[in-house]
């Protein structure tokens, strides 16, 4: 993996891809994860101005303090950088206050949270006029789904959505990302828990890569172990349920005898 020249090469195209929208630079929500850690320093590379937020809603501490080491540790890196912190926690309570009681199961609040903190990512975005960053990775977009869809699905733009977890953790570590977000558990920040993504999907991004990498190849599975095919089953079915997030939009085409 050329490391260097992969970062070079998504920091260009980023900058070409705001210069040709007439955008001046980027917003990106940091959670204290490696992938909006490694985002907003591509973005930050670019030498346009960056808008990074912190957006506690019911925040478990470890991932806001990771979230705010990364931060000062970007501003003090790169100075077209500035961030602010939007406390979101009351804004989220009265949703919930609005919503059926009978509605907010685990979920459909979780994946609230996410679409509050979109909608936040925009209104930046928009007074700005800055693109709203992706901190998809392959394996989450387009192998199982795991994202919200119109919340941390919804972007402008998708820097390293094609790059697997590994190669992300590998690029977090060649620019300089803070160890504590090199080492932590890899979490959506969905919960006040801090669950973890492997406590919530049942496999690691190392298994799941596998998984992706074992179909895409068409190989025999009459010799898999029994973890093997624990995890290909993991994958298959989320791929299978999530594909409404990964395909556009269903429109009905109205026939032209009928129009």
């Amino acid at each position: 993996m050329k490391k260097i020249e992969i970062v070079n090469f998504i920091v260009q195209w980023l900058s070409k891809y705001s210069d040709q929208s007439q955008t001046k630079g980027f917003v990106i929500g940091i959670s204290g994860g490696i992938d909006s850690a490694l985002t907003s320093v591509l973005c930050a590379k670019t030498g346009k101005p960056v808008i990074c937020l912190n957006m506690p809603i019911h925040q478990h501490k470890s991932e806001y303090d990771r979230g705010q080491e990364h931060i000062h540790w970007l501003q003090k890196n790169y100075p077209n950088v500035t961030s602010f912190e939007i406390e979101l926690t009351e804004t989220f309570n009265s949703i919930g206050s609005a919503l059926p009681e009978s509605i907010q199961d685990w979920l459909t609040m979780a994946n609230t949270r996410a679409r509050l903190r979109m909608t936040t990512l925009y209104a930046f975005a928009c007074h700005n006029k800055m693109l709203v960053a992706g901190t998809g990775n392959k394996v989450e977009d387009f192998g199982i789904g795991f994202f919200t869809k119109y919340g941390d699905g919804g972007v402008d733009l998708s820097p390293i959505a094609d790059l697997m977890k590994s190669d992300v953790f590998a690029l977090a570590k060649e620019v300089g990302v803070v160890n504590s977000i090199l080492s932590a558990k890899p979490t959506d920040g969905l919960f006040a828990d801090s669950r973890s993504d492997e406590d919530q999907i049942g496999a690691t991004y190392d298994e799941l890569e596998w998984a992706m990498d074992f179909i895409s190849k068409q190989k025999d599975d009459s010799m898999l172990n029994e973890r093997q095919k624990i995890v290909l089953g993991i994958y298959t079915r989320m791929n299978k349920a999530n594909q409404h997030k990964m395909n556009p939009i269903p429109v009905c085409i109205i026939p032209n005898d009928l129009k």
